[in-house]
């Protein structure tokens, strides 16, 4: 039985940069963090030729093409395995529709578990360039590559794309102090709206492909992203929240869907109360409203916003890992 722990993540600035209708044009830039919110893929052998793969059903084929779940196909493809294995999951977090990455966390814990089930230990890298293969170019779905790398590498990320598909992938050196501080300054909130981002992505993209207008926003979220990962290493957090408040605009501005008048009062009434800056995670249109604020302000937003839920959170140093290994005999 083999065990994989995969975290999920919050992005700061730059996201929708990471999609190839911009980063083939211009490079893009996204801050984004790890967090010790988890998805656990667990792979054990069957005691027979079949597949057994349990989610939110249970489907149980001779073959793999039989499989419905397409990231669990793919992945037993990408691998190279074709029967006598079982594949469950667990999540610290809601699975859909939440704006963590949950879907390319479960295909990057999803890859370093078959691998770890075949005896072999790959690269951060490698896990995160076929969990893009997986979505993006097999599946179709219409994402960036920020939520791969990051799941796969952890910790707090400058993560750049480039137009020949190469991505760079380094840390965020400043004082532990300083990590600690933004840390505590954060306020992350579940709203109780899940949504399917498929549709907002699409359109995303698709206006990401087609209109200038819209890559010039996005190429000055780039710049904003750019600013606050030399900021945090300059250990200067003062213009934090105001560069996540810009970055919000901004991606408000990129697809119908993203905000709502009702996720507007929210964000409005958290800034009233002391928030400088926020956003919706991920594509937008529910998840969690993520916010910075001076710490002694945060009992107060909570107070302003009792429809939502505080959900507490850490930074998470490390990316993907394998920690339960036992041999069947």
């Amino acid at each position: 039985m083999i065990i994989s722990r995969t975290p999920l993540r919050i992005s700061f600035a730059g996201g929708g940069t990471d999609f190839a209708a911009y980063y083939r044009r211009n490079p893009g830039t996204v801050i984004s963090t790890a967090i010790d919110k988890y998805i656990y893929i667990t792979v054990n052998k069957k005691f027979d030729h079949r597949i057994r793969a349990s989610y939110s059903i249970t489907e149980i084929v001779d073959r793999v093409e039989d499989l419905r779940h397409e990231l669990i196909r793919e992945g037993l493809r990408t691998v190279g395995l074709d029967g006598g294995i079982e594949v469950t999951s667990i999540s610290d977090i809601p699975s859909g529709g939440t704006g963590l990455g949950s879907s390319s966390t479960y295909t990057v814990g999803l890859l370093n578990a078959l691998y770890a089930f075949k005896g072999l230990h790959v690269s951060a890298e490698r896990l995160a360039q076929e969990a893009c293969a997986i979505e993006i170019d097999v599946c179709g779905k219409p994402i960036g590559k920020q939520d791969q790398y990051i799941a796969a590498y952890g910790g707090l990320r400058r993560i750049c794309f480039h137009p020949d598909e190469s991505v760079f992938v380094d840390p965020i050196i400043c004082l532990p102090e300083t990590r600690a501080t933004l840390q505590a300054r954060l306020l992350l909130l579940y709203t109780g709206l899940t949504r399917s981002s498929s549709s907002i992505l699409a359109e995303q993209s698709h206006n990401t492909e087609h209109d200038a207008t819209k890559r010039q926003i996005l190429a000055r979220m780039a710049v904003l992203a750019e600013e606050l990962g030399q900021a945090l290493e300059a250990n200067d957090l003062d213009c934090f929240g105001e560069i996540l408040h810009q970055s919000w605009l901004a991606k408000r501005e990129m697809a119908s869907g993203i905000t709502s008048r009702t996720i507007d009062d929210w964000y409005e009434r958290a800034r009233a109360h002391g928030a400088i800056g926020g956003k919706i995670t991920g594509a937008g249109g529910g998840g969690f409203l993520l916010l910075y604020a001076p710490q002694e302000r945060h009992e107060e937003i909570k107070q302003s916003l009792p429809e939502l839920r505080p959900v507490s959170f850490r930074f998470e140093p490390q990316g993907s890992k394998i920690i339960y290994v036992e041999e069947n005999s």
